[in-house]
């Protein structure tokens, strides 16, 4: 993935040198770079790796997954939190994960953790199995398992 960007970075550059103008312009060198990316797509079979803007496509994809889930259970919890009388039902349950690596599952991990009304309170040594604890089991537990699965795919995605 970084050869893929320097190698359009150079292209750019070339573009920009070419063009012979006598002064460099931002303008120039960001059709370079865009006719980089064009270059490169094309000939992405060569390199024998993804396609570097498609890592970059799902980074940007799983932040706005993040953002997205943050703003519903905020809504969730802020609800439960004026209501006028608490009506919720903690609990702790397990969920197995597909991911392997040590920084998958850390990722998978902090991102429910950063949701309101979630925590994982702990890994097991394999990291296969996480202990989550939900404020309220008996209405979030079916969003909060979807919330996982959005997350565990939009990680792979990034990661492989």
């Amino acid at each position: 993935m970084p050869a893929q960007f320097i190698l359009n970075l150079f292209i750019a550059t070339l573009w920009m040198l070419l063009r012979d103008e006598d002064v460099p312009r931002f303008s120039t060198f960001f059709a370079g770079f865009l006719v980089g990316i064009l270059i490169i797509f094309l000939m992405q079979r060569f390199f024998g790796k993804q396609f570097y803007l498609r890592r970059a496509y799902s980074i940007l994809k799983l932040i706005l997954i993040f953002i997205s889930e943050l703003l519903q259970s905020s809504y969730v919890v802020l609800v439960q939190i004026l209501s006028p009388k608490l009506r919720i039902k903690p609990g702790i349950f397990t969920y197995e994960t597909k991911l392997k690596s040590d920084w998958e599952v850390t990722t998978l991990a902090m991102l429910l953790t950063l949701t309101p009304g979630s925590v994982v309170m702990e890994v097991t040594p394999n990291g296969n199995k996480f202990y989550i604890h939900g404020m309220d089991l008996e209405k979030s537990k079916t969003s909060l398992l979807q919330s996982l699965a959005k997350f565990e795919k939009a990680i792979m995605e990034v990661t492989r």
